[in-house]
């Protein structure tokens, strides 16, 4: 009597177990090389706190050089990543690619990654686009099945910018920066505009945008306080 159940079925099935297997190693590797990049350029990003503006610039460049191996590591796993269904693997790189985007939108933001600006000058905003550019990947794709940086890893990378910058903000004023923290201030309130104008799907970027209210208020408070001791830059309001 012939069996009911083809063995062969099992055999296929084992082959398709130890092939997703491997590939979840390999993509664990590459994330967790990604990992380690976007953890050191952290740290460096972290001394931001306690480095004046006028010495941005040699400090910035050391958080290029951090974000320079990010996008190696991006575009490894980009290459790899892209030969399987996009949708499948996301979940184990989109918090480690957010954060990496993150540093960019921070570096950028303080001055860096940028030939035209000047020591000092900050406030520059990344678009989705500038960000895809930096790291050499598409973005939002639509039209095939493959890596991509996609509009929630850009917005959420931009919320943990926001609480970057307001802790910058209260930061900047004991190294005697007042500006700077009313720069914060006007960015970060205009944030919170541009995204409440969103019709936001994502219950996790929902939950996280609310997160921006609370940091406008920790801001507006530090100028607050600094327009009550006359401490405000003439001509800035609160």
């Amino acid at each position: 009597m012939a069996p009911m159940i083809d063995p062969a079925l099992f055999e296929q099935l084992k082959s398709k177990i130890e092939e997703d297997a491997s590939v979840r190693k390999e993509l664990d590797q590459i994330i967790d090389e990604l990992n380690q990049h976007v953890s050191f350029t952290q740290g460096i990003l972290s001394r931001v706190h306690s480095t004046p503006r006028s010495k941005y610039a040699p400090w910035l460049a050391q958080v290029e050089d951090g974000i320079k191996k990010e996008v190696e590591t991006v575009g490894k796993l980009a290459s790899f990543a892209s030969q399987y269904p996009y949708y499948k693997y996301n979940h184990k790189w989109t918090r480690t690619l957010q954060d990496a985007i993150s540093t960019a939108l921070l570096c950028a933001w303080l001055g860096g990654l940028s030939e035209s600006t000047k020591p000092g000058d900050v406030g520059r905003l990344l678009t989705l686009e500038d960000v895809g550019a930096i790291f050499s990947v598409p973005v939002n794709l639509k039209d095939r099945d493959a890596f991509h940086i996609t509009i929630e890893e850009y917005l959420l990378g931009l919320i943990s910018v926001v609480d970057d910058l307001a802790r910058l903000a209260v930061n900047s004023v004991t190294l005697g920066d007042n500006a700077l923290a009313v720069q914060i201030s006007s960015f970060i309130k205009d944030l919170h505009a541009g995204f409440q104008v969103l019709n936001l799907k994502n219950d996790i970027l929902r939950k996280r945008v609310d997160s921006i209210k609370y940091a406008v208020k920790k801001v507006e408070d530090v100028v607050y306080d600094l327009s009550l001791r006359n401490l405000l830059p003439q001509g800035e309001g609160q």
